[in-house]
């Protein structure tokens, strides 16, 4: 049988003095352009927490808002906020700052996070109002340091300094004094990642009332990779960050493949079960700083706040069919294949061509859940709208099969698509945000299916110019079936009889 989408969690982290030292953008800028006029302006562009709280597509990435209702607003959606916005949501929370670098020390096992006693102090007393975080979590938190201590380490180990308001808090430590895979900076990224998947971890687990003793496997789909010289990747996100978790009973192993990646590790996780090798399989990922701000500098050229401001992270259970949570449907594949083509018309086409293996017509699908990006960080920097230009595609496709008139096209959109919310973190907006309000929506019979769709630059790592993509189908669930029998009842108990007379008389002869 099918396995099911059992549960979801999305969580978001707030991140502003990260985003001036640890995106790409920035630390390339001040490499290149020290005195530059973005990075003397990018201050004065960052928002409050409480405004990003208050944003409409982050309130949807957390479940406070549905897709239908981010709809009605009229874009751009930076200048509206929603009245009463909560910080935690129905599948998960926005973090602030500073909490969030406190989880970063809980998840350091290397003693690399090093901080400032005062800052550390404060920040423990707003922990310890917090829902997730118990008495094993709290116990990882270490003891303070004097900020001369931290400057110490900043200056002359070359740590990676840490910045709460401007100030600085504390650091991460390097891990090797060559490795270039150990330095401070490449952990900083990777303690970030792991801390942010852990509180998608944590938020799955108290969100969904789930037993974290029965998860089995844990499958991390983030886009960082973790290792040394002689293993740059090799990992294990997974393992280490399950073990934070407190999932003692689980093993797992990482996922790559750029935007694409989560897509491929729900497949994955869904054959696992299928097959019967694991009952309870997490897919996770946590967000990737080098992406913050990212396209900052179209956004304060157009007066806008740096709207790439938060870190993202996910977890999604799959589990044995239970009869009533929605499918995972592994006989709808679509993949990208290496002889396909790079186009994005011949992707799309190969992605929502496994329909045709069930006679379907791509209205057969209610709803697509493709690169949902969020057009107000999108359109300002000349991308576009582009969940909308993946739906146009499809629905130019539909017209091709024949399985719309032309004159629909429009309507497709409005009713197959939706609009995107998710931050630009790369694999975060890919097809997976959705999946917590399609598991709703199927339950209660609003729609019966879906599209998940994950597409992803290979090209990006240089080692082929190829481009990614797979999908797989969500559906209402079928209801459990016992396997038939062949043999019918009267012919079994015949062979019971004929067996118990063929030992009684091996017996005798004995």
């Amino acid at each position: 049988m099918n396995s099911v989408i059992k549960g979801t969690s999305y969580v978001l982290v707030h991140v502003p003095d990260m985003v001036i030292h640890n995106g790409t953008t920035q630390t390339t800028e001040r490499t290149v352009n020290p005195n530059s006029e973005y990075l003397k302006q990018i201050k004065d562009h960052l928002r409050s927490f409480e405004q990003v709280v208050a944003y409409l597509p982050n309130q949807t990435y957390i479940g406070n808002l549905i897709p239908e209702e981010l709809g009605k607003y009229e874009q751009p959606w930076h200048d509206k906020n929603l009245d009463n916005a909560d910080r935690f949501g129905k599948y998960g929370e926005i973090m602030p700052q500073d909490e969030f670098i406190i989880l970063m020390q809980m998840c350091d096992v290397f003693d690399l996070v090093k901080l400032e006693s005062s800052f550390l102090e404060g920040t423990k007393k707003k922990l310890k109002n917090h829902p997730l975080f118990d008495d094993d979590l709290m116990q990882r938190i270490k003891a303070g340091e004097d900020v001369a201590v931290i400057k110490k380490y900043v200056e002359e180990e070359h740590a990676e300094p840490l910045y709460h308001n401007g100030n600085l808090v504390g650091c991460v430590k390097r891990a090797h004094d060559l490795d270039v895979n150990l330095n401070a900076h490449v952990m900083h990224e990777n303690l970030v990642s792991k801390a942010s998947n852990v509180l998608a971890l944590l938020n799955l687990v108290y969100k969904n009332n789930i037993n974290r003793e029965d998860i089995d496997y844990v499958i991390d789909c983030s886009e960082e990779a973790c290792g040394d010289m002689n293993q740059r990747g090799g990992g294990n996100f997974a393992k280490a960050c399950a073990e934070v978790a407190g999932f003692v009973n689980a093993t797992g192993s990482d996922t790559r493949g750029f935007c694409a990646g989560p897509t491929h590790a729900l497949i994955e996780a869904a054959a696992l079960v299928k097959a019967g090798v694991f009952r309870n399989v997490v897919v996770s990922a946590g967000g990737a700083t080098a992406k913050l701000g990212m396209n900052g500098k179209d956004h304060i050229k157009k007066g806008l706040p740096v709207l790439e401001d938060v870190l993202g992270g996910f977890a999604v259970l799959v589990s044995e069919n239970d009869g009533i949570n929605p499918e995972i449907n592994l006989d709808l594949v679509g993949r990208h294949t290496v002889g396909t083509g790079s186009s994005p018309q011949a992707v799309i086409t190969s992605l929502v061509s496994s329909l045709d293996k069930a006679g379907m017509k791509i209205t057969d699908v209610d709803k697509y859940s493709v690169e949902m990006q969020n057009p107000d960080v999108t359109k300002p920097a000349g991308a576009g709208d582009v969940p909308l230009a993946n739906y146009k595609m499809i629905g130019a496709l539909a017209v091709k099969r024949g399985d719309i008139d032309k004159k629909d096209l429009a309507s497709f959109t409005e009713q197959h698509g939706m609009q995107g919310w998710a931050p630009t973190q790369g694999h975060i907006p890919s097809g997976v945000p959705y999946i917590g309000f399609c598991r709703e929506d199927i339950l209660e019979g609003k729609i019966k299916n879906t599209m998940i769709v994950g597409k992803g630059s290979l090209f990006l790592g240089r080692m082929t110019n190829l481009f990614d993509g797979v999908s797989f189908i969500i559906e209402a669930n079928k209801g459990k079936s016992e396997p038939q029998s062949t043999i019918s009842e009267d012919k079994i108990k015949e062979l019971i009889a004929q067996a118990l007379k063929n030992f009684a008389s091996n017996l005798m002869a004995e």
